[in-house]
């Protein structure tokens, strides 16, 4: 029996292609073409300060709140451009990494981690640049004795994120795209995008139409005196 401690290979993740365009795309755009239902949930934070669109395949690791095995284990199966997503059962009472964890994820070109749950060592984390985004901060550290899974499917906040999905964060949160939806979400994304554009040169330009405020207010029965 192998449920709840055992390491998976991963079959496929998203290619980079992919990934570039999505990363010239706001994530806001990304979630509104998704129906706007999906989302890691508001609490997790960007410990690092966001320079655009963090975007590579997940590499998925559930783990016991305040175990971080599986979480090393992670680290040294990743490969270059990895988003590990770590589902820690949202618990913040201790840390599930820190520094010297950060250091390698580094060093193996981990593209950011995710973390539902929270970590240590904010300040040098920071310093040091990997985007990483988690609920919380402590100085209480963690205990390596598992058990946990890595490359099996998990959920934040009900989304739910399979090995080699699309992971997509930025200042406005985290968010996955389903491996076999990225070509249709990426193309109505691009058209949202470039609508919004055209709508805020509009704004600076004084030419936008706002009738639409009344003609809504009307249509729902708003009394306006």
């Amino acid at each position: 029996m192998n449920v709840g401690f055992c390491t998976k290979k991963r079959h496929r993740k998203i290619c980079a292609e992919t990934i570039e365009a999505f990363q010239k795309l706001p994530v806001a755009n990304v979630s509104d073409c998704m129906s706007r239902m999906y989302a890691g949930g508001s609490a997790l934070r960007p410990i690092h300060d966001p320079q655009g669109v963090l975007a590579g395949p997940a590499l998925t690791v559930r783990t016991r709140p305040g175990d971080n095995l599986m979480l090393h284990h992670a680290l040294d199966i990743a490969e270059p451009g990895d988003v590990i997503v770590v589902d820690a059962g949202g618990d913040l009472t201790t840390a599930i990494m820190g520094e010297i964890m950060a250091a390698i994820a580094l060093k193996r070109q981990v593209a950011g981690i995710i973390i539902y749950g929270a970590i240590r060592d904010a300040d040098e984390i920071r310093r040091m640049g990997l985007p990483l985004y988690a609920m919380g901060v402590t100085h209480r550290g963690p205990y390596k004795d598992g058990p946990g899974e890595v490359n099996t499917p998990i959920a934040l906040e009900g989304m739910v994120i399979e090995p080699g999905d699309l992971i997509l964060a930025d200042g406005d949160g985290v968010l996955s795209v389903p491996f076999d939806q990225t070509g249709s979400i990426l193309e109505a994304t691009q058209k949202k995008y470039a609508a919004e554009q055209v709508e805020l040169a509009q704004i600076a330009e004084g030419t936008n139409d706002r009738n639409w405020v009344m003609d809504t207010l009307k249509a729902r029965g708003c009394v306006i005196s």
